[in-house]
């Protein structure tokens, strides 16, 4: 476990159950003791013992301190603009798709891409309307860059096994506030602060606990960075 997570296993699950509080903190309307309960600590002060171990501030603080929506400050950014989203439900999908792991503005996203590609020709799998779609599984806030989690996936309409670094997934159906944003990729951190900082609150809608999804729907090598066009997926219920 070690060798495949580069730390030791308790010290992953301590991690993750602190980062997974930190956003139910900012996420939700639970309490610290139903947190804490939820991710795996018997009173709330156990979770406050490692939350600050690891932060050096304790939940209730992170929570009250409104300006901020992760343990870095607020990056709202005012040139964003963002129509309201279209809520609709999204049926199952099934996808290949490549892990990666690590700072996400340093993954090799081309190699990820040529890699399912060539599996796609290998297999003989291709279909119209094939996806390209990532899931970012930690928030680069809350956990350190070389524990980045990332899942670059191809939807397909075929049936597949698995191969080598090559894994099969079902995105799961569910009902999805579909953000269209249209710029550069290196805005979408401001992007996220925004739907999560504005729009949630106000929306009326509540999180669902599965994860959420871009689709990138031009091509970033021959379409200009201000032309490109993203939509996000945030589950919700």
């Amino acid at each position: 476990m070690h060798a495949w997570l580069g730390e030791p296993v308790w010290t992953y699950v301590m991690r993750r159950r602190v980062e997974t509080a930190a956003t139910l903190l900012r996420q939700t309307e639970r309490t610290v003791g139903e947190i804490a309960w939820k991710v795996g600590y018997d009173t709330p002060s156990s979770l406050t013992k490692a939350f600050r171990l690891f932060y050096n501030i304790s939940p209730m603080e992170y929570r009250n301190n409104k300006n901020r929506i992760s343990m870095n400050s607020l990056k709202v950014n005012e040139h964003v603009v963002l129509k309201a989203p279209k809520i609709q439900c999204i049926e199952p999908k099934q996808a290949i798709y490549v892990e990666l792991t690590g700072e996400y503005s340093s993954l090799d996203f081309g190699g990820a891409w040529s890699r399912l590609w060539q599996f796609v020709k290998e297999n003989k799998l291709f279909s119209a309307g094939i996806e390209h779609i990532a899931f970012y599984f930690d928030n680069p806030s809350v956990t350190e860059a070389s524990q980045l989690r990332a899942h670059l996936c191809l939807t397909i309409r075929k049936p597949a096994e698995p191969k080598g670094p090559i894994k099969l997934k079902t995105i799961e159906g569910s009902k999805y506030a579909k953000f269209l944003y249209q710029g550069p990729y290196s805005n979408l951190s401001a992007v996220y602060d925004t739907i999560y900082s504005r729009w949630l609150p106000q929306s009326g809608c509540t999180l669902k606990d599965i994860p959420w999804f871009e689709k990138y729907v031009n091509n970033p090598n021959s379409t200009l960075p201000e032309k490109l066009k993203t939509e996000i997926y945030i589950p919700v219920e």
